[in-house]
């Protein structure tokens, strides 16, 4: 028997909706919190009012009351979201929107599920109406939209007065359970959306009475309420884990991780002292921690070109950058006898300052050519001895799948010494770490290695386009990636 070729189109899955009809005429409603964003947005604006002492205790204690009593039944959620609006009376609304941007990205940016922001690339592409239909507020919500690339918001909105004064009220009718359904209704029927070809992805028991409006129901991670009503009625539940505190579990794979690094670090010491060789106690701790890290995670590393990565060695291994973990995959692969280029901030970070003097990686100032020009010099005769090098030619990360310019450091490396250069293209990391997480979460991350590209016939004249052949190759095999996670 045949295997059948290509993804699955599973109900919920992006095959299957890169499956659906194409056309404005088709929504496609995401809610927001448990939804797109593990967790409630509302916490990260509270922790952010902690922070800046903006919350008296008498406030705090109203909140939780007001809180408490709504999970208890109560108390009305109209209730809830008066005692949270009540306190931004005689705000400028801009200030207020300002605000809500600067905490989405230090504290929300990063818990939007990655399986949630490919679902929404895929109605996009399908030219479909997108909308972020929520019973959050517009400071909560629009940000989100905005990064997503949403352009329609239903949510629950600030009364501003015509000075652009906040009033300290929400606009009625309060959105949320049937009048949010009411809403959404109200919104198709003036787009033209036909809500019998639509989709509605969405968490809260509340939300079941949109469910039944829509011909596409998609509870993602629902409630007790939601889970019994799906699975009475046959709707596919999608149930995400790569964004948020992880559990126990998570919490517990998280803290060995980071624990150990003591016991890796002491054998590499042991090694080093007992051969009266740094490098040999180097390669222990490079070839034994990042794997350990990963492992102990729940991260696999998927890899194709293997071989490519002991082709030619030492080499200059090149990788695109998405978030804090990247060089741990890199490491893992390339194993031993390498250094590494890092921005001059991370210098002063308590665990990779130490890391990289001990391993002489080069801290250099981006922003100052001439000094990390300079900073360069000990890693050209780190390769001349025989050490890899390893370089994100990109320099900060990126939280996009395209790829950004690629700075020179690397590849000029790689003349001056006459090292090859090896991409190395990865793909889907955010789907175990988002840009600035400082935590890991299980999941199988697809890598490409490319073939050794000879740096014989480059020079000064011609750099720039060889960089770009390289940066081409990233950006194609990119774009070809199957969603089953090989390239086509």
């Amino acid at each position: 028997m045949t295997a059948p070729q290509g993804p699955l189109r599973l109900p919920g899955s992006v095959a299957d909706v890169d499956a659906s009809p194409e056309g404005p005429g088709t929504g496609a409603f995401f809610d927001l919190d448990g939804t797109l964003v593990a967790g409630f947005t509302v916490a990260a604006v509270t922790r952010d009012r902690l922070r800046r002492r903006e919350i008296g205790a008498g406030e705090f204690l109203q909140m939780m009351q007001l809180a408490v009593e709504y999970r208890l039944g109560r108390s009305q959620f109209e209730n809830v979201i008066a005692g949270a609006v009540g306190s931004t009376k005689g705000r400028l609304a801009e200030d207020v929107e300002e605000v809500g941007e600067r905490i989405f990205a230090q504290g929300v940016v990063d818990l939007i599920y990655p399986e949630m922001r490919e679902l929404v690339r895929a109605h996009q592409r399908r030219g479909h109406t997108v909308v972020l239909s929520s019973s959050a507020l517009s400071m909560q919500a629009e940000p989100v939209a905005r990064y997503l690339g949403i352009d329609h918001v239903v949510c629950n909105r600030f009364v501003v007065d015509d000075d652009g004064v906040l009033t300290g009220e929400v606009q009625r009718p309060v959105i949320w359970g049937a009048s949010k359904a009411t809403s959404v209704q109200k919104f198709a029927a003036e787009h033209g959306v036909n809500l019998r070809t639509s989709y509605f992805y969405a968490d809260g028991d509340e939300d079941a009475a949109l469910m039944h409006l829509v011909g596409n129901p998609r509870p993602v991670n629902p409630g007790p309420r939601l889970t019994a009503v799906a699975q009475r009625r046959g709707w596919p539940i999608l149930r995400f884990g790569s964004r948020g505190g992880g559990g126990p579990l998570g919490r517990v794979r998280n803290l060995a991780a980071i624990g150990s690094l003591g016991p890796v670090a002491a054998g590499a010491l042991s090694l080093g002292l007992l051969t009266r060789n740094k490098r040999i106690g180097l390669n222990f701790l490079t070839r034994t921690w990042p794997e350990t890290v990963l492992a102990l995670n729940g991260v696999r590393l998927n890899v194709l070109g293997e071989e490519n990565l002991t082709a030619r060695r030492p080499a200059v291994f090149v990788f695109n950058h998405r978030n804090n973990f990247d060089i741990f995959i890199v490491a893992a692969l390339v194993k031993d006898n390498w250094t590494g280029i890092a921005k001059k901030e991370l210098a002063s970070n308590p665990l990779v300052g130490p890391l990289g003097k001990l391993m002489d990686a080069a801290f250099i100032d981006r922003a100052d050519t001439a000094s990390a020009v300079a900073a360069l010099a000990p890693i050209e005769e780190a390769a001349r001895k025989g050490l890899s090098i390893l370089v994100a030619p990109e320099g900060s990360r990126l939280d996009t799948q395209s790829v950004g310019p690629f700075k020179k450091g690397a590849f000029r490396i790689a003349m001056a010494t006459g090292l090859p250069v090896v991409p190395i293209i990865i793909r889907n990391s955010e789907s175990v770490a988002g840009r600035n997480s400082t935590t890991l979460h299980p999941g199988t991350v697809d890598v490409a290695v490319l073939p050794p590209v000879d740096v014989s016939g480059w020079t000064s004249e011609n750099l720039a386009e060889r960089i770009e052949e390289v940066r081409s190759a990233y950006v194609s095999r990119l774009a070809g990636w199957a969603s089953d996670g090989r390239p086509s």
